[in-house]
């Protein structure tokens, strides 16, 4: 009976998963390629290139698929209410006390 190399290699990986071509190489070499890559588009005169409005547009709908998951946003709210009443504290220790110490 034949067996199936392809269903566990080495590092115990399941079929289909085994790094080949690109993906194998390692990431100083993969940029390197992707480099040329840019390069001879943009001296071809095919290379794309963002301008302000297509920016704008390709970040407002980034936004909105964002926002749309409700718990994230909850998350992001309080990590940025922990972080600015952090930096209160620090600037109110950093003036010798709390803000209520300093209010006569």
């Amino acid at each position: 009976m034949a067996t199936n190399q392809g269903d566990q290699g080495k590092t115990g990986t399941t079929k289909g998963t085994a790094k080949r071509g690109f993906a194998a190489m390692d990431e100083a070499q993969q940029r390197s390629i992707a480099s040329k890559g840019g390069q001879a588009a943009h001296q071809k005169g095919t290379a794309h290139e963002f301008d302000s409005e297509e920016a704008r547009r390709a970040g407002q709908k980034g936004g909105e698929a964002v926002s749309r998951d409700r718990e994230h946003m909850a998350e992001i709210g309080r990590k940025g209410g922990e972080s600015r009443q952090s930096a209160n504290r620090a600037a109110g220790n950093r003036q010798g006390g709390t803000k209520s110490d300093n209010k006569q």
